[in-house]
């Protein structure tokens, strides 16, 4: 009988050891995720200067608050060419156990493009799009991450940064997309010394398919192996071991202040920049799938 028990405390010990290693790391929601993506859309268009774009903004920093350790914004003045404009603009600064020295960096954009100048439709190019996936998406899996931040603890820091301006640029002037990163960069990146960077855009879609960016697998090329090798452990199999092209993205003003920061990117969307990115084209599967890779690179960073 003794012998008999000693077996039992010992199977019980190891079950309850591997409970707590498969417990270590949390189990992230796309449905949540989803309806953080819903909840922003429902405030309509978030182009800079609208009404949209300042309830948003607002609830963005309401909810950051209730999860984060420490929330900070970084307002800066957005310019529109023609006509010449400016409004303001605000980055949203997130920490999390900001005490921690090693730590992460994740990040997406907040803003909606205020033109909808790849619509079929010419009528509708001075429109601004809804921004379900370009926008949205990214924020709402880093919503979702800042949740599980705020419950179960990871052994590293991590801050998240939801940039303002992105979206307001014009083809072929690759400067003027990127200007909250920018602002970033140029103010406080020397404040932040990351393990390393991931930027989230456009990551929401149903048919979703993440090859590597070129600018991330060059100027990152060790940060993209991590991530794309952890998504194949787990089997995610959206993340496509190949370059697919390159992006003039919030990441790339990030590795010009030494930070090293990959673009996790679908651009094969064919709603990008038209009315018709809208929330059924994005699916709750596609956020999980991605959330699941952060959250396993945050909880078991090695």
């Amino acid at each position: 009988m003794t012998t008999l028990r000693l077996i039992f405390l010992q199977a019980l010990v190891i079950l309850l050891f591997s409970n707590c290693s498969a417990q270590k790391v949390p189990v992230f929601s796309g449905e949540n995720a989803y309806k953080y993506l819903q909840k922003q859309c429902d405030f309509g268009p978030r182009n800079p200067g609208s009404e949209g774009y300042r309830q948003c903004r607002d609830y963005l920093i309401r909810t950051m608050r209730l999860f984060a350790d420490d929330v900070s914004t970084q307002p800066f003045l957005l310019s529109f060419p023609n006509p010449t404009t400016s409004v303001s603009a605000t980055n949203i600064i997130a920490k999390f156990q900001p005490k921690k020295t090693d730590r992460i960096l994740l990040c997406a954009h907040w803003d909606t493009r205020p033109w909808a100048d790849q619509d079929p439709d010419p009528e509708n190019h001075n429109t601004p799009i809804l921004g379900a996936n370009d926008g949205a998406s990214g924020v709402a899996v880093l919503l979702e991450i800042a949740t599980l931040l705020h419950v179960q603890k990871p052994e590293i820091g991590v801050d998240i940064v939801l940039f303002d301006g992105e979206d307001e640029g014009t083809e072929g002037d690759e400067r003027s997309w990127a200007k909250g990163s920018a602002v970033f960069a140029q103010q406080l990146g020397s404040q932040f010394h990351p393990r390393f960077g991931i930027l989230l855009d456009m990551i929401g879609d149903s048919d979703l398919t993440i090859y590597k960016e070129a600018f991330s697998n060059q100027y990152a090329p060790d940060v993209v192996n991590l991530v794309w090798n952890r998504a194949a452990n787990l089997g995610v199999t959206e993340f496509i071991p190949q370059v697919g092209y390159g992006v003039f993205d919030d990441h790339i003003p990030l590795l010009e202040a030494g930070i090293p920061c990959i673009d996790l990117i679908d651009f094969n969307y064919p709603y990008w920049h038209t009315l018709m990115d809208t929330p059924d084209k994005c699916s709750p599967e596609s956020l999980e799938k991605v959330g699941r890779v952060l959250t396993s690179l945050i909880y078991e960073p090695d």
